[in-house]
């Protein structure tokens, strides 16, 4: 590695140094909770998979961690990768070149353990296309009024309603498997990117309603609903925001998450979190772009979209990453494929796979059909993201006939996304 004189890198491996991680992290994601009270809280921080650069005292100018995800779901299959974290330089150390060497330390620890793809949610949308992150989940936000009509859903009316406080001992378990058991909705194709709460830290941190995060607002509140045999098949988790204008109810239902594992469920849910006392409206989370409310709602455009980048992917193994997803179409194709940081993806690849099949991919001498980075093929990696669209934008080379079979072999029926942002 070639970090700036008087610095090294050190592993993390211990929680002694929690109190100067958070002081250092601090300073690259500045936050208004005191330090004390962040001590507090259960800190999903990977010790054993997070890593620091010291300078001459010992005292940290950067650092990342990556959490270990077992079960990453990519189209038609869950498979092993990493989700990189954590990840800051003190304004101290900035433009040294201390970013693109952790990048490339974690490039190397993936691969170590058999990680092919490395994804993350991106604080700043700008900084890691130039490392070969391609955007492909996008997530949509929506503000939706209260009493906002819902269209009619079958079997909507007998599901059970339960509403309560949140208490992680009582709820946390069933909550986290809904959560889980969404990444495989609908079944045989299942939604990619869908990613869960797979470590201990990870799973407390998600459970925890401590006071210093709720912002002044009330305790978390539960949304339950249940079929006729007590059987779970959606939650919802919220807070609401009293307001007033001139004595008319101007109150918000600040939406953590749902999940509904059919349309009657989140009919169900919707129905409930749209006729709240005294609420004007529920502003929701990350929402994949095919959230059934998206249908479900009479006039969507009330509830005043808006979209954003959610998951960026990696593709650091690039022919183990491309068999181990499926593909929505028969495709067989040469890519020529470049990638300054990990020279043994760049050259050229055939990828042939039946419709809904993993595919082989071998390294040829044959001609191209298709030129493009690695960043555009991580963009197109859960699906969601178009090789067409690529290509009208420039990114993406080859004959158009070639480009409208790759992309809809890449593409996959369900929209890549999750429901929070880690």
């Amino acid at each position: 590695m070639q970090l700036p004189a008087g610095t090294q890198l050190v592993p993390l491996d211990s929680g002694d140094r929690l109190e100067e991680v958070l002081r250092f992290d601090a300073w690259a994601y500045p936050t208004g909770v005191a330090i004390s009270d962040l001590l507090e809280l259960a800190i999903p921080l990977p010790w054993g998979r997070a890593w620091g650069v010291e300078n001459e005292a010992g005292e940290l100018a950067a650092m990342y961690a990556a959490y270990t995800l077992a079960s990453f779901p990519v189209p038609g299959a869950v498979v092993p990768g990493a989700w990189l974290t954590w990840v800051g330089v003190h304004p101290g150390y900035r433009r040294r070149g201390i970013l693109r060497e952790l990048i490339a330390h974690h490039f190397a620890d993936c691969l170590s353990r058999g990680e092919a793809i490395s994804g993350l949610n991106a604080a700043e949308a700008g900084i890691y296309g130039r490392f070969g992150y391609g955007m492909a989940a996008t997530q949509v936000s929506l503000t939706i009024p209260r009493g906002a009509s819902l269209r009619d859903v079958a079997g909507s009316a007998e599901l059970l309603v339960e509403l309560r406080e949140w208490d992680a001992e009582r709820d946390g378990a069933e909550i986290a498997a809904l959560h889980a058991g969404y990444a495989a909705v609908p079944e045989g194709l299942g939604r990619p990117g869908w990613v869960t709460w797979e470590t201990a830290g990870l799973r407390a941190s998600a459970d925890q309603d401590a006071p210093a995060l709720r912002e002044g607002l009330e305790v978390e509140r539960l949304l339950v609903v249940r079929d006729t045999a007590g059987a779970p098949r959606g939650y919802a988790r919220f807070r609401r925001k009293p307001g007033w204008k001139r004595n008319v109810p101007d109150g918000t239902v600040e939406l953590r998450d749902v999940v509904a594992l059919d349309a009657a469920a989140a009919h169900r849910i919707w129905s409930v979190l749209l006729d709240l006392d005294l609420m004007a409206r529920v502003e929701t989370g990350p929402l994949t772009t095919d959230d059934p409310i998206l249908t479900l709602l009479v006039d969507a455009r009330s509830a005043m979209p808006v979209t954003n980048d959610l998951e960026w992917v990696r593709i650091l193994d690039l022919p183990r990453a491309l068999a181990e997803r499926r593909y929505a179409a028969p495709i067989d194709v040469v890519l020529e494929v470049t990638d300054a940081l990990v020279p043994a993806n760049a050259g050229r690849w055939r990828v042939a796979a039946e419709a809904y099949g993993h595919a082989e991919v071998t390294q040829t001498a044959e001609e191209p059909d298709l030129w493009l980075d690695i960043r555009e093929l991580g963009a197109a990696h859960l699906g969601a993201t178009s090789l067409a669209a690529l290509a009208q934008a420039g990114l993406v080379r080859g004959d158009t006939q070639a480009i409208a079979r790759a992309a809809t072999a890449w593409s996959w029926p369900i929209a890549a996304g999750a429901s929070w942002v880690f």
